[in-house]
């Protein structure tokens, strides 16, 4: 099965690591992965913000398991983790895959990285059978035309190509100094003022 081919942005398969000066609690000290970035805006998600939600939660919300099943998931199921991905729509999940899952709906956001938003990916996590690598996000972030392009030249983010392990990796605490440290950089190394030459 071939998933949909649409076109990148240069910001596509990015992280935005935020800067100090961002105030807005919605995104200060995340990581962002940005999955679709045009002329249009652009959409990502949080990659280290807790989400009190077990995925057996979702599941009996989404009424594809019975209580009393809950303790027959396989401990993937049991153990997969859910993210708060931004604060978009944030009844709304999503999942971040490797590519070795594909289904009609999956949506190539890197090379090796998907995107799937519906429930075929989820009973397929919930029966042990789901991509090897993933994670769930409710919600996500989102950005008009011209905004985070702005946010950028404002001192709001910086930016790197992204990385599957951090993606993936389940130690939030930890992934906004490791994004940074991707380019070199720690937290006491950077100022919230701007600088204008």
């Amino acid at each position: 099965m071939q998933p949909k081919i649409r076109e990148r942005g240069f910001l596509d398969g990015q992280f935005l690591i935020a800067m100090p000066s961002m105030f807005d609690a919605n995104f200060a000290r995340t990581v962002i992965f940005v999955c679709a970035h045009s002329e249009d805006g652009a959409m990502g998600f949080v990659l280290n913000r807790p989400q009190r939600l077990t995925f057996p939660d979702v599941l009996l919300h989404l009424q594809l398991l019975d209580p009393d099943e809950a303790i027959r998931l396989p401990s993937t199921a049991r153990e997969f983790q859910i993210q708060a991905g931004g604060p978009v729509e944030t009844g709304r999940g999503f999942v971040l895959h490797s590519d070795d899952y594909l289904s009609d709906s999956s949506i190539p956001v890197s090379d090796d990285i998907c995107l799937t938003a519906t429930l075929d990916i989820v009973k397929a996590i919930s029966r042990g059978e789901g991509p090897v690598k993933a994670t769930m996000l409710l919600g996500y972030a989102g950005w008009g035309p011209g905004q985070l392009e702005s946010e950028i030249v404002n001192n709001g983010w910086l930016t790197c190509p992204a990385r599957e392990e951090l993606i993936f990796s389940r130690d939030l605490d930890e992934k906004y100094d490791q994004a940074l440290a991707l380019i070199g950089v720690s937290s006491a190394m950077l100022s919230p003022d701007a600088g204008h030459a």
